[in-house]
């Protein structure tokens, strides 16, 4: 009998410990169930309840899962078979039990958001739970970003967007403005509530620190584990005051701020691969600021504007311009503060129209090729400074958006951010395309899908050649455009012409200096990270240039100008090609005129000159 007793309670001991290690589980479980089941499930938010329980607001109510009611029959699962559960669900301060077919459903729904857990790939993992916090939010990288983020990471708790009041619009209704993007149709159609993960932070780049209230400071240092700093004051011929507030002290403040941050996992600073453009090649790493960035932020603090424009382009010295001269300082500010944080750099090409996602050709700014492109498709512009040879360095805004978001993952893993800042040139080096190349597939897309608001039929040359660039303008630009502007005069019109053509020509002399210089950029420690992915993140966030068709990005690139750029829907098509067809004879037509009157000219002079040699 004493045999028997020991025997049967040695037993329960084990079944004890047993009991004890399925809650344990159950629990760590719960706790990971908690961050999943608002995004899974369309909660309206979630709290856990020290692994004791679980606590969701829903939409009709509170739910509420007592943990320590479980009782496990020694199963290799705690929720495959569940003994007891005593579900609580309480409306207007009253509890009312669940049903056990309403138990059932419940660890059904326990069951496969441990299932989604597990699916998660390395990079969805690493922002499962976490808060962002975002400048640039309202800009074409920071859109695509947010988008992105929501759409291929569910589980992210919130991102948190610096907004400034603009145009007499309040915070809010730049939020919802920004949210009615069409950008956003595909994600809305996934998780219609997704604005719920959304918080706006009234802020502002240009105001010392930030322009953030204390209160919000707070709250972005308690719940914020990941920083993206994308806002930047992308013209390239912006005051150089502006550009220095923008590019280089809110990224000082920003980083400031961030050392307040107790979960701080990544940062990522956007830059540009052109901030290091007086040196070829340009490898992954710092190179020596123009000038220190606390001595130049003083200096613009002790000047009055007027002297600082006059003395601007001494400062730049041979900087093409204040873009890459504040972009380059900017740099130098990260690296003064490493050690301090986990932070790194990322360096993108020219980012132009997405590829694929979320939709393909979307656009909303006329910066760089775009803005070209847009000139050339409306007959507008006939000739650029550009060296048709040089390799183009575009990058697809999807593609950039996905290598920015693996970035941040690969820099949180960096275990030596201190010794070894991670910078990353994502460029196009790898799947090369040339200016001659770009101009050859857009006028084989332009001819299959024109515009309705061609101005005149398309006619573009390129040029390296600065006198014969001049030339082009004076004879193909100028020229009309005064003639046109002068019958518009005449005819009690507002001329035009010559003011849209200054706009022209003032962006392709900013563009000059990187459409006719070649420059040798070095991507190992990019090409390092792309190893680095599994198949499934190489799929979710693709970001590999080597896998890009040019040819069929090209087809998207012009579609996506013509309707987010041109405002010209796909309906109006078959217009514009009869359009398109009656300017080039309309073209051809002009041109044939011009040589006639030319041979005239020339046979006068000709004639003229051999009667004076005859009578000579």
């Amino acid at each position: 009998m004493l045999a028997n007793w020991k025997f049967l309670r040695k037993a329960r001991i084990r079944q004890s410990a047993e009991n004890a290690k399925q809650v344990g589980k159950a629990k760590l479980y719960a706790s990971e169930i908690s961050k999943k089941i608002y995004n899974i499930h369309g909660l309206v938010g979630v709290i856990g309840s020290a692994g004791v329980g679980l606590e969701t607001n829903h939409r009709n109510g509170l739910i509420k899962v007592n943990l320590d009611s479980f009782r496990f029959n020694n199963q290799t699962d705690p929720f495959e078979k569940v003994g007891m559960m005593n579900p609580l669900l309480r409306r207007d301060d009253q509890e009312v039990a669940l049903t056990k077919k309403d138990s059932r459903v419940g660890i059904s729904i326990m069951q496969s958001s441990i299932e989604i857990i597990d699916k998660l790939t390395p990079i969805q993992k690493f922002y499962d739970g976490e808060s962002i916090f975002l400048t640039g939010g309202t800009g074409f990288m920071g859109k695509l970003l947010i988008e992105k983020l929501l759409r291929a990471c569910p589980s992210i708790k919130y991102i948190y967007i610096l907004i400034r009041p603009k145009n007499g619009k309040n915070v809010l209704e730049r939020m919802v403005e920004l949210m009615e993007d069409s950008l956003f149709f595909t994600l809305k159609e996934k998780e219609p509530t997704f604005q719920r993960r959304i918080v706006a932070i009234k802020g502002d780049c240009s105001l010392s620190n930030l322009g953030i209230s204390k209160i919000d400071r707070a709250i972005l240092a308690r719940e914020v584990s990941i920083v993206f700093n994308v806002a930047a004051t992308v013209r390239f011929n912006e005051k150089l005051k502006s550009a220095i507030t923008i590019n280089i002290r809110s990224l000082r403040d920003l980083i400031n701020l961030s050392k307040e941050m107790p979960k701080l996992k990544s940062f990522v600073h956007v830059s540009t691969v052109y901030a290091n453009c007086l040196y070829n090649p340009i490898e992954e790493k710092f190179y020596d600021p123009p000038i220190d960035a606390d001595k130049l932020i003083d200096l613009v603090n002790s000047l009055e504007e007027k002297m600082l424009d006059y003395i601007t382009p001494k400062l730049l010295g041979r900087c093409p311009n204040t873009y890459v001269y504040t972009k380059s300082v900017a740099e130098s500010v990260v690296k003064k503060h490493a050690g301090t944080i986990p932070i790194g750099i990322f360096r993108p090409g020219i980012v132009i129209s997405t590829y694929k996602e979320p939709v393909s050709g979307w656009i909303d700014n006329v910066y760089g090729p775009v803005g070209i492109t847009a000139s050339v498709i409306i007959g507008l512009m006939r000739i650029h400074h550009c060296d048709g040879l040089v390799k183009a360095n575009l990058i697809p805004g999807d593609l950039t958006i996905n290598g920015l978001i693996a970035s941040a993952w690969d820099i949180a893993n960096n275990p030596r951010f201190n010794e070894n800042i991670p910078i990353y040139n994502y460029v196009s080096k790898d799947n090369p395309i040339t200016y001659n190349t770009l101009k050859e597939m857009t006028f084989k897309y332009e001819r299959l899908i024109p515009s309705k608001e061609t101005f005149w039929y398309r006619s573009f040359r390129m040029t390296k050649y600065r006198l014969v660039y001049l030339f082009y303008v004076y004879f193909l630009h100028l020229l009309p455009a005064f003639i046109i502007d002068t019958i518009a005069l005449c005819i009690g019109k507002k001329p035009r012409l010559l003011k849209i053509y200054n706009k022209i020509h003032k962006m392709s002399d900013v563009l000059r200096h990187f459409s006719t210089i070649e420059w040798n950029f070095m991507n190992e420690r990019w090409n390092e990270l792309t190893r680095k992915l599994t198949s499934e993140d190489r799929e979710l966030f693709f970001c590999d240039v080597k896998g890009l068709v040019w040819n069929n990005y090209f087809m998207s690139y012009v579609l996506g100008i013509r309707k987010y750029i041109l405002k010209d829907p796909i309906e109006t098509l078959p217009q514009a090609r009869i359009k398109w067809q009656r300017l080039y004879w309309i073209h051809q037509g002009f041109k044939l005129i011009v040589v006639c009157i030319l041979c005239m000219i020339t046979w006068a002079i000709v004639s003229r000159l051999l009667v004076a040699l005859a009578s000579s």
